[in-house]
């Protein structure tokens, strides 16, 4: 698969649960900021797009653990999109930098929302 960004990051240990491996809820936000970063690195800003009256907003994620990240683990978000009439899709997948191993294999539909109304808008 051919990635469009790259983000690398680490695990902090405030993300971690009572098991010792990031809790489910914070790829969510790793994911997240990937995406942030993703538009950024391609002169797109959340907040601005916002103040124009465009919101980007997920409609669905679907996450698939694989293998979990633990406190001090660094690891690299790699990320593409397609754009589907109303929808970006973006497929995010997470690698543990140590040995390339996929922890979490994410599909993120978003939508965009134009003044309280589902639009279809070119971004990227």
């Amino acid at each position: 698969m051919e990635y469009q960004h790259e983000l690398s990051l680490k695990v902090r240990d405030y993300e971690c649960d009572l098991q010792g491996i990031v809790n489910n809820a914070n790829y969510q936000h790793y994911l997240e900021h990937a995406r942030h970063e993703f538009l950024l690195s391609r002169g797109i800003s959340f907040a601005e797009l916002h103040a124009k009256g465009i919101d980007a907003v997920v409609s669905s994620i679907t996450m698939r653990f694989k293998t979990p990240l633990r406190s001090g683990d660094e690891f690299v978000i790699k990320s593409r999109f397609v754009h589907d009439r109303f929808k970006y899709i973006f497929y995010q997948d997470i690698f543990r930098k140590s040995d390339m191993k996929v922890a979490l294999k994410g599909v993120v539909d978003t939508v965009c929302v134009v003044n309280g109304e589902l639009s279809e808008v070119d971004i990227l």
